[in-house]
């Protein structure tokens, strides 16, 4: 259920609804919002009481009667009511007015590879919700693919991996279409829950929700590598007393721990190369995968990859930002579609 580009063409905006951050692009002003798809709602009147990064802040920092709430999960809103406060107020008055004022507005969503239909239904109710009198569904891979600027309506092989909060999704692209496709249920959530637990198991130490992502990032650079720095210092509370302590975490044994999460994106990898006819495997041994989503930032992850399959890699410029800049591009017309005419006889 994949919009042709003649569709795409008369929409007005798009939203990229992810696990962890959602994005819209509006024709004409650009990418209007980039924020955490996270809503604070008082549980004892229903009121919505902050969206985006100040309820992202308010995590696990919140009395009882407040609870943060995540609409989307795994890229697929789980509760379309909430998923539209939360759209409508990030969106701000002013561009709900000058968005209602179209005459027939028109929607366009990202969805994820394979999403079933049920997903497919919930991402158009809740852009209806918003006044789209028409929703147009991209799938993730193709958006993100254009956003990075492959050129995905040629034919030759162009892979591309989009590494999300929830899922990791590995695709083979050629004349403009889906050859064969992964989606790996591994993303930056799992690698967060795997150091939790080995900080935990090992260090009896609680980390606070919002530090494990800051932990990855203090690994700049080779991090998660054996160039990178023998240790780092962590700050949580001790299991056992409750207290907040420090400990020297060792780097070699993060890595460890983040191992089995990974080998499951490298087994996905695999599949989609078997999968794939040997000329286009060709063409990949020169091109190589091209990552994008917040995850691929991952310090290390880049050449981690190019050691377990021997291909470039590369990293998007910006990586977090490669579907919504996908579906603006689409919208603003930057995309010729490769003429497939038939011959005449």
């Amino acid at each position: 259920m994949t919009a042709s580009l003649e569709q795409l063409r008369r929409c007005h905006f798009a939203v990229d609804l992810g696990a962890a951050r959602t994005r819209v692009y509006v024709k004409g002003a650009g990418l209007v919002v980039d924020q955490p798809s996270a809503a604070a709602v008082n549980t004892r009147t229903g009121a919505l009481i902050a969206v985006g990064e100040f309820a992202e802040k308010m995590t696990g920092r919140t009395p009882d009667y407040i609870r943060v709430v995540r609409p989307v999960s795994g890229g697929t809103v789980v509760d379309i009511e909430m998923a539209q406060r939360m759209l409508r107020h990030l969106l701000g008055d002013k561009m709900r007015r000058a968005l209602r004022r179209k005459p027939r507005l028109r929607a366009a969503a990202c969805t994820p590879h394979d999403a079933d239909p049920l997903a497919q239904r919930a991402a158009i109710e809740t852009l209806v919700g918003l006044g789209a009198r028409r929703v147009e569904l991209v799938d993730t891979l193709i958006a993100a693919a254009v956003g990075c600027g492959l050129p995905v309506e040629r034919a030759e092989a162009t892979m591309i991996m989009v590494c999300g909060a929830a899922a990791t999704q590995v695709a083979v692209l050629s004349l403009g279409s889906i050859v064969t496709a992964e989606r790996i249920p591994v993303g930056g959530e799992a690698v967060d829950h795997a150091i939790v637990q080995h900080l935990r198991h090992e260090h009896e130490l609680m980390l606070p929700s919002q530090s494990v992502r800051p932990l990855q990032l203090t690994l700049s650079g080779n991090g998660l590598t054996p160039q990178g720095p023998a240790s780092t210092e962590i700050h949580g509370r001790d299991v056992a007393t409750g207290l907040a302590r420090s400990v020297q975490v060792d780097t070699a044994a993060v890595r460890d721990a983040i191992e089995t999460p990974l080998t499951a994106v490298l087994d996905g990898i695999g599949r989609v190369l078997r999968n794939c006819p040997p000329d286009l495997v060709a063409d990949l041994a020169d091109r190589g995968i091209m990552m994008v989503g917040g995850s691929a930032l991952l310090p290390g992850f880049d050449q981690m990859l190019r050691q377990a399959t021997g291909m470039p890699v590369h990293i998007a410029e910006r990586p977090d930002v490669c579907a919504a800049q996908g579906l603006g591009y689409m919208l603003e017309g930057r995309i010729e579609p490769l003429a497939l005419d038939p011959l005449a006889t």
